[in-house]
Parts: C-alpha cells; sequence; structure tokens
C-alpha cells in the first residue's frame, strides 16, 4: 500500500515521501496517529502545498527534543526495587517507571514508546537507557537501581 509520509521518521522515510508499506502497519500505526496518507492523488497534491508547513513542523518538533537531550543527557537517575539476596530484581525496571522517575525529577512527559534500555534491567546496578526524542534526536541517561529496604 502506498502512503504520504506527514512527518519524518527513523527508519521509514521523511516528509512528503511516498512509500510503500503492508497495508496492516499503514493503516493501524501511519495513518491512525496522523503519520501518512494515502497516496491519492488529491492527498499527493494537498501534501505538496502543505510541505513547507510540515517541515517547518518538523524543525520545531526537533528543537524541542533538542532542548530537553540537553536537559538529560548523561544524567543518573535512581530507582528502588526490591530484589534478592543475590542482587536480583523481583520482576524488571520497565520503561513506564523510567517515564514516571523522569516525570517526578524534571517534570518531563516523555512516553514510555520512547524510552529504549539497551539491556534488560533485572538487577541491582547501573544500565544505559537510550530516548529517542525525535527521528534525529536522541540521548542516554543512566539509570542506577538500588535496594528498597522494604515494600512501598
Amino acid at each position: 500500500m502506498k502512503v504520504i509520509l506527514l512527518e519524518n521518521l527513523r527508519r521509514i522515510g521523511s516528509i512528503g515521501e511516498i512509500i510503500d508499506v503492508k497495508r496492516g502497519f499503514a493503516r493501524n500505526f501511519l495513518i491512525s496517529n496522523k503519520k501518512a496518507l494515502y497516496a491519492s492523488k488529491e492527498n499527493i497534491a494537498e501534501v505538496e502545498k502543505i510541505k513547507t508547513e510540515l517541515g517547518k513542523k518538523d524543525a520545531e518538533k526537533k528543537k524541542e527534543a533538542q532542548k530537553i537531550s540537553e536537559q538529560i543527557n548523561g544524567k543518573e537517575y535512581e530507582i528502588k526495587k526490591l530484589s534478592t539476596e543475590n542482587k536480583e530484581l523481583y520482576g524488571s525496571v520497565k520503561p513506564t517507571e523510567i517515564s514516571k522517575i523522569l516525570l517526578e525529577s524534571d517534570k518531563l512527559d516523555i512516553k514510555p514508546s520512547m524510552i529504549q534500555p539497551v539491556t534488560e534491567i533485572k538487577s541491582l546496578g547501573k544500565f544505559k537507557v537510550k530516548i529517542i526524542l525525535h527521528s534525529q534526536v536522541d540521548s542516554e541517561i543512566t539509570i542506577n537501581v538500588v535496594t528498597a529496604e522494604n515494600i512501598q
């Protein structure tokens, strides 16, 4: 299925590009999230008209992402979790928990889908976590997992 992209997407394409994707991906993700339009003649003409406007919006999003990146890049955050004697966690640290910590400490609303731990966080220690803020901007933070003395 051919679609026209309305924003820059990593590993997929850039604004105004007409790409061929699987029907389910187009319907369930790209079109439903307003990231693309069906590639009809009318839509192609419309996107050509508003391409510069879309480019400006994308540049603004990139600027905001760079601000956030400067604010959090290289920072270390602490998470307290219950653990066993051999330093393994009961469960693991999920992106939703990391998102909550970023919201509490720095007042940043970062969606869990933007957070990608380099490795699964299932034990105590320090772990690198990649945060993709924009298709061209990402930053890396450190999550320090420490033991919680008692159940919260």
